[in-house]
């Protein structure tokens, strides 16, 4: 059996943006009491609700509207400004549904699909530049809401289990997940 890149890759990117990121800031969400789902260190920061809405924000205008042809219809600018609004529930159904739409999409490609050209936020590019930049666009900010849970709720969020010395993932739902 030979490996197939392109598709690997588009394999790959349904899994990190379809369970793994999304699973981890769910659980790092539900950790976090309530009252600082909005919370920000100051004024020029954002909370975890703002980098929820900004992720959602940035897969639906890279990957559905860019990638997939949808309309886009994203303020980005809103993203940044709500100081409050969705309960964790709330933040998690725009999550979800965000990544049900990615996943859509990711799955209608092919390996010969991935060098197509586009113009997504005012940028040329192409498909698989901008399946790239969203991966790992999510990657950081998946980060970075886990710190604020952590930050807030000792122990809470633990993704591995180290027994043995090794990290077992504790957040899938079934995929592998294997890594190459």
């Amino acid at each position: 059996m030979s490996f197939d890149p392109a598709n690997r890759f588009l394999e790959r990117s349904r899994y990190y943006l379809g369970e793994e990121y999304p699973l981890k800031i769910e659980a790092a969400l539900r950790s976090l009491p309530a009252d600082k789902l909005w919370w920000r260190p100051n004024a020029r920061a954002n909370s975890a609700g703002n980098i929820v809405l900004h992720l959602c924000g940035n897969v639906r205008q890279w990957i559905v509207a860019g990638v997939g042809g949808a309309a886009d219809a994203r303020d980005r600018n809103a993203e940044f400004a709500a100081q409050s609004g969705l309960t964790c529930d709330g933040l998690i159904a725009e999550l979800r549904a965000a990544r049900d739409a990615v996943v859509g999409v990711l799955s209608g490609l092919d390996a010969g699909s991935l060098g197509e050209n586009r113009r997504i936020q005012g940028r040329d590019t192409t498909i698989f530049s901008a399946i790239y930049h969203v991966v790992e666009h999510y990657s950081g900010h998946t980060g970075q809401v886990i710190l604020l849970a952590k930050s807030f709720v000792t122990g809470a969020v633990q993704f591995y289990d180290d027994a043995d010395g090794l990290a077992q993932p504790t957040f899938r739902t079934g995929n592998s997940g294997d890594v190459d």
